[in-house]
């Protein structure tokens, strides 16, 4: 593992997918019959190669925006072979570029540009994917259409024909990180870059990539899509909400789309865990003692009280907790209070603190004045995981405070805030800033301006508003899956925006956006849960079908208490639920209701 100082929050993202070994959404950028488009689309001419090597000529011109230049251009044969987190990938023949716009000179002397990465296939399908970044951004994206973490042995867009494209969202963790100024998110010191960050990037990055199709392929692209994860869901949202005319199709993952409040929510878990440690004679509390204020063995006991309660809501006792909106806390607290030190002293306990903790955790951030600063949490069996702890604590072996305060709270100072607070980088001050953020204070400034801001972090970033009229009105459709243990970005928040948006449309949502959430799952992905699943072939189904999902067959990876187990997840309000015969093992033995 890479050290806090320098572990990006989109690593540290992935890294958490991969300690669970499970995926959002299958990852397969193809949906049904898409394979077959990609066979019989007319192959390039023999001059293929040539006419990448050529590409950067050819633009002269045709740039949506005049500041665009290809870095890079080189023409991919047949078995190219990209690694990946998950091993290597072997591709088609492709046109492989690189490209940057607006490039400047920023704050501090900092090089600032917008770069995309580019893949356009030999044998095309006539279709558009834009892969969706994680985290704090900075990384080129390798432009393979995937999402998260892959499922093993499924190939990724490209190899199904998709042009795909991926950007860094307008700055370089290679050139932009600074040690001084809060390490890999150090451009939130720079009013631009922190607009790119938050969507600005985007539109521009799409125009390009299209235009390049359309020199490249002597055509448009017949659809477009755009599929991402927690950030990459929360670009997904910009797409649909500022620039609705970009994609059909748009897969929005655990959409950060209110990332400034979300990172007032992790300073507020911070200080509630950080509360059951004792600080050092020097009155300082260190960040490897989070860890250690749930023992894995004590999380196991919390996961237990949720099912006691709650577990039999959806028809069976199957360590699911489908019916997650039906489990109050108040059910929930008394079977953790039966559970408390000393009452079984000779084995694992909970102790009142911790059970308090919980409550603060669960019943999310607020002011003094009792108001809510973002969403409750649901009460779900997923609490505890690996997948979920390594977001709130860190994980049980020690040694990491959590993504929390190592990534989180230096984001909350530089990125999410105004005036930015220059933070060293390092996991003692980051956790130091979290104990001093006062919620009457300091969480107001997520929605402040000043000095080189004239926009807010809010106002830049957040992309939660319920206006999807243009959206709807130019034909697209959405999807959103997203854990309801996802530790990062409260499902509870993306329901609560559903609901908003079928107000506005007449109660008719669904006509043009679902939302599919998995009881258990993490942060895209772990926890115990069915996560796996091909959420972008039902997009596609839709799209290209007109055959709106209503359950999506999901699966339970290795990692799991129930390894193969089937579940259909339903479509929001409708939950899984057992039809009273059949094997619990099997999704054939639930109904969407």
């Amino acid at each position: 593992m890479k050290t806090l100082t320098t572990l990006p929050l989109r690593a540290a993202i992935l890294a958490c997918a991969t300690l669970a070994g499970a995926t959002l959404a299958g990852a397969k950028a193809a949906a049904a019959g898409s394979s077959a488009q990609a066979s019989s689309a007319p192959a390039l001419r023999e001059s293929a190669p040539e006419r990448c090597n050529a590409i950067a000529a050819a633009m002269r011109g045709h740039w949506p925006d005049g500041t665009t230049r290809i870095l890079a251009a080189a023409w991919r044969a047949d078995g190219w072979r990209v690694m990946t987190r998950t091993g290597p990938v072997t591709l088609p023949g492709h046109c492989e570029i690189t490209a940057a716009l607006h490039e400047r000179i920023g704050r501090y002397g900092q090089h600032y540009a917008i770069r995309f990465h580019l893949r356009l296939p030999r044998r095309w399908n006539d279709r558009f994917f834009f892969e969706g970044g994680g985290g704090s951004e900075g990384d080129l994206g390798d432009a393979l259409g995937t999402i998260a973490v892959g499922i093993a042995g499924v190939p990724p867009a490209v190899d199904d024909g998709y042009a795909v494209v991926s950007e860094d969202s307008g700055h370089d963790n290679a050139v932009n990180t600074d040690v001084n100024r809060g390490g890999a998110v150090a451009f939130g010191l720079d009013p631009q870059a922190r607009a790119d960050y938050g969507g600005a990037s985007l539109e521009p990055v799409a125009e390009a990539a299209k235009a390049v199709l359309r020199i490249f392929y002597g055509r448009a692209p017949s659809r477009s899509y755009f599929v991402g994860c927690s950030k990459g869901g929360q670009e997904g949202m910009v797409f649909a909400q500022r620039d609705p005319k970009e994609f059909d199709g748009i897969v929005a993952g655990a959409p950060g789309f209110s990332l400034p409040r979300a990172a007032v929510a992790e300073a507020w878990d911070t200080q509630a865990f950080a509360s059951l440690l004792r600080p050092s004679n020097e009155g300082h509390l260190d960040p490897r003692g989070l860890p250690g204020t749930f023992s894995r063995a004590q999380f196991a006991l919390v996961r237990e009280a949720i099912l006691a309660a709650c577990d039999a809501d959806d028809g069976v006792r199957d360590g699911i907790t489908a019916d997650f909106e039906a489990c109050a806390w108040s059910r929930v607290r008394p079977q953790l209070e039966s559970k408390r030190c000393p009452a079984q002293a000779a084995g694992a306990c909970l102790s009142e603190a911790q059970i308090d903790v919980l409550a603060r955790v669960y019943g999310g951030p607020k002011n003094g004045a009792g108001q809510a600063l973002y969403a409750s949490w649901p009460l779900d069996a997923g609490a505890g995981s690996d997948a979920w702890r390594i977001w709130k604590i860190g994980p049980a072996a020690g040694g990491f405070p959590g993504i929390n305060v190592a990534l989180g709270a230096p984001a909350l100072a530089e990125i999410f805030t105004t005036p930015p607070t220059v933070l060293p980088a390092d996991p003692q001050s980051a956790l130091d800033y979290v104990l001093r953020f006062n919620f009457d204070r300091d969480a107001p400034k997520i929605y402040a301006t000043g000095g080189a801001f004239d926009r807010s972090a809010w106002d830049q970033i957040a992309a939660r508003s319920p206006r999807l009229e243009a959206f709807h009105a130019r034909g697209g459709k959405m999807i959103v899956a997203q854990g309801a243990s996802d530790p990062a970005f409260s499902l509870n928040d993306t329901l609560a925006w559903y609901r908003e948006v079928d107000r506005r449309n007449g109660g008719k949502a669904s006509s043009f956006v679902r939302v599919f959430p998995v009881p258990g799952m993490a942060h895209c992905a772990g926890g115990p849960a069915t996560d796996e699943f091909n959420v972008f072939a039902a997009l596609v189904r839709w799209v290209e079908q007109g055959k709106p999902p209503d359950r999506i067959l999901a699966k339970a990876g290795a990692g799991t208490p129930w390894p193969g187990r089937t579940r259909p997840l339903c479509a929001y309000p409708k939950i899984a639920r057992y039809s009273g015969t059949g094997s619990i093992e099997k999704a054939s033995s639930f109904r969407c209701e």
